[in-house]
């Protein structure tokens, strides 16, 4: 009984702390019904996790959609989740529900929300924490500005991934417990693959930061190079199960337009060191660096973490500073270590170096709970609040920052009345400190006032951090105007710009359908929202990370190559879009005609039926020295994954060439019968099958790379681990409680 109601308390106070949360969310709901309905979220993680849920519900595997080029491979885009088992039991069950798009969004982030909070939570109780201070901990790792106004709003991706973080963390810190049984390993297995599949890579270099920093702390406290090998041992168990995940994206990257980003992009988002203030009051705002290079001021919102994290940590410096620091010395280091990164650019494929904040976060709620927990002893003893107490430090640093914040004047236009709010809450929390000295009731004072004065925060300055807003309509679950069986290429600006609520506050994308807004309504598009964009459409058109084409690489293709004989026809592509704002239209004219037009755009349709999906040339610019034969194609049935369709070639000496009207990735492989036949590809655009001459058969086109086969093979080898591992300790347990009760008797014959 004494190990069962610390279990259940444990329980109760993770469900507690998760409900917590998603009532904090359901109130910011309330306040602004769109509050996570932003940018990325509408253009990109909506429609595909759309496309995610009716992929499953046709029974495949989400690994390419039909209804983008440039976001054709889901699987190596990373951020979708493909790989992860909780992000698509989410999304399926979500589905499920008649929920409006700002609905859905909001589900999902709070959902993950709550599993962030939990995870935190156990994090903390792991560590000793009281009931109060673990929901503490909780609340600012799940409801800090960072994860708030970007990845619960914006970057899916990024909560995905993070809220798996503590769990991760609470595994590994049990697989180095020395007193755990020696299958401690199996702790961090899982919560390493739900890391990695959750789908940001910037999370992956988190964790692999948390498992060097704890495999060194292990190594300094027992001077043993054993005390890590469960670890270690746990962590590749781990990425073993979402080796499928961390290979696709390697795979998807090379090449890819990723690889040639600018380098002042390594440069933007940087945390500016002058806005450290805003961890006290985010109304603090400096010039930050935004997404066009641009030094723009910038209130500290990302910075945002509740008021008692930042001056718990700062009290216990100024009154225990030496056994604080004795006490938490590793964890300080981890915090400056994570803050620094945050501040300084990055490399290679990564940017934006403001992504470690939610990191920070985590490190400066568990450092500031055991600030908390070591000083809490020290105001019940004082007749009045004294001046070792944080209640103190808070009211004294909140005046302080506003006074520096007036005569800077790095106040923005959100210091009133936040400013006000929060000199309220740190005299509340101050004379509480008094009132509730002798009560129970005093440990739960800091998170009460975290949670207040976070909510003040998204109350006062709005989470959505000047990224754009779209007014995206259910209209756009409908294909009408367009033909879901026509390939289109969409030929529109700036989204950003020009579709933003500021500049169109109208419902827009019925006809451009900006992103990969296409999936919602299965319309086969070029474009599509791809950060990666691994297609080489996407370089040859010159795609944007938000999916416009190039404008004069538009004009090219539309003036130039949408004839008979040129490349959109070589594309398969029978439908155009032009926006409004642009002046252009397919030439030449005698094979297009328009069939739509308003007041977003014009539709034109090549004349004729649609393009088939397989085609048979008898010549193609690429080997301009060959000829080839004319081939029969019939019953095609072209699917998410793969194609069919009989093919007959006439005998003879020269060989068929079949094009798809796909997009090209490596690991297509093909099949006409038992006769395997090389994939290529046309300048890395579509794939391409020569068929020998006089062969007939059902060809059959499958996307099967080897990171998928190798990947795959390496999770279920994993997986067979993990499980015969756990029965095996369930049965050792089982057999030692057994041995145990057997011998009861004789040892009380023996007292």
């Amino acid at each position: 009984m004494s190990e069962t109601r610390p279990t259940r308390s444990t329980i109760a106070g993770a469900i507690t702390a998760g409900l917590i949360v998603a009532g904090f969310c359901l109130i910011l709901l309330w306040h602004d019904p769109l509050v996570f309905w932003n940018d990325d979220y509408e253009l990109s993680v909506l429609p595909v996790f759309a496309d995610v849920a009716r992929s499953w519900s046709e029974g495949h595997w989400p690994l390419l959609s039909p209804y983008s080029w440039v976001c054709g491979n889901l699987a190596g885009e990373f951020q979708y989740g493909t790989f992860s088992i909780f992000v698509n039991a989410a999304v399926i069950l979500i589905w499920k529900f008649p929920l409006t798009f700002s609905q859905q969004a909001a589900a999902l982030s709070i959902t993950h929300l709550f599993v962030l909070a939990v995870g935190a939570f156990l994090l903390a109780r792991d560590r000793r924490f009281s009931m109060p201070l673990s929901i503490f901990v909780a609340l600012v790792a799940s409801l800090n500005g960072w994860i708030i106004c970007w990845g619960a709003t914006d970057w899916f991706g990024a909560l995905g991934a993070f809220a798996w973080l503590p769990w991760a963390w609470w595994g590994a810190e049990r697989a180095l417990d020395t007193k755990r049984t020696n299958w401690r390993f199996l702790w961090p297995a899982p919560f390493v693959y739900l890391v990695v599949t959750g789908g940001f890579p910037y999370t992956v270099v988190m964790l692999v930061l948390l498992i060097g920093w704890l495999s060194i702390k292990s190594l300094a406290q027992t001077r043993s190079t054993w005390s890590i090998l469960p670890l270690c041992f746990g962590t590749l168990l781990g990425l073993g199960l979402s080796a499928p995940a961390w290979l696709a994206l390697l795979d998807a990257v090379q090449g890819s337009a990723r690889e040639v980003q600018p380098a002042s992009a390594h440069w933007q988002w940087l945390v500016p060191p002058a806005a450290l203030p805003g961890l006290i009051l985010p109304s603090w705002t400096v010039n930050w660096t935004d997404f066009s290079s641009r030094r723009v001021p910038h209130p500290g919102t990302e910075l945002a973490c509740g008021l008692v994290a930042p001056v718990a940590l700062i009290a216990g410096f100024i009154w225990r500073g030496r056994t604080l620091v004795r006490r938490i010395k590793w964890e300080l280091i981890l915090l400056v270590l994570v803050l620094l990164l945050s501040m300084i650019p990055t490399a290679g494929l990564f940017r934006w170096s403001f992504r470690w904040l939610p990191f920070s976060h985590l490190v400066l709620a568990i450092c500031a709970a055991e600030a908390l927990q070591m000083l809490r002893g020290v105001g019940s003893r004082l007749r009045w609040p004294g001046s070792a107490t944080p209640a103190t430090t808070a009211l004294a640093l909140v005046v302080l920052t506003a006074i520096t914040m007036s005569i800077f004047r790095t106040g923005g236009s959100y210091a009133f009345p936040l400013i006000g709010i929060f000199l309220g809450l740190a005299a509340l929390w101050y004379f509480l400190e008094y009132f509730l000295r002798d009560s129970g009731f005093r440990g739960w004072t800091p998170p009460a006032i975290t949670f207040f004065a976070l909510l003040a925060t998204y109350l006062c300055i709005s989470p959505n951090c000047g990224v754009p807003k779209y007014n995206l309509s259910q209209e756009l679950l409908k294909p009408s105007p367009l033909d879901p069986h026509r390939l289109y290429l969409s030929i529109y600006p700036w989204a950003e710009y020009t579709y933003r609520i500021e500049k169109r506050p109208q419902p827009v994308g019925q006809i451009v359908r900006p992103g990969s807004t296409s999936m919602w309504a299965r319309l086969r598009f070029i474009n599509g929202y791809s950060p990666i964009r691994p297609a080489g459409v996407a370089r040859e058109f010159y795609a944007t990370i938000h999916g416009e084409i190039d404008p004069e690489t538009g004009r090219y293709l539309v003036g130039e190559q949408a004839g008979q004989g040129g490349e959109l026809a070589r594309l398969g592509v029978d439908g155009i879009v032009v926006a409004r704002e642009l002046d252009i239209a397919p030439q030449p004219a005698s094979e297009w005609q328009l069939v739509v037009s308003t007041d977003e755009g014009r539709v034109f349709h090549r004349h004729g039926a649609p393009l088939a999906g397989v085609r048979s040339i008898t010549s193609i610019d690429s080997q301009p020295n060959e000829q080839f034969v004319s081939a029969t194609v019939s019953r095609i049935n072209d699917s998410r994954n793969c194609v069919e369709g009989d093919v007959v070639v006439p005998s003879g000496d020269r060989p068929a060439l079949l094009t798809f009207s796909r997009p090209y990735f490596r690991g297509y492989e093909a099949q006409l019968g038992n006769q395997k036949l090389p994939v290529t590809s046309y300048r890395g655009l579509f794939p391409i099958v020569e068929v020998p001459a006089g062969s007939h058969g059902q060809l059959i086109l499958t996307y099967r790379p080897p990171w998928l086969t190798w990947g795959s093979a390496a999770a279920v080898a994993c997986a067979l681990i993990i499980v015969l591992s756990f029965f095996a300790a369930i049965f050792q347990r089982r057999l030692r409680h057994a041995t145990g009760f057997s011998d009861l008797p004789a040892a009380r014959s023996r007292v």
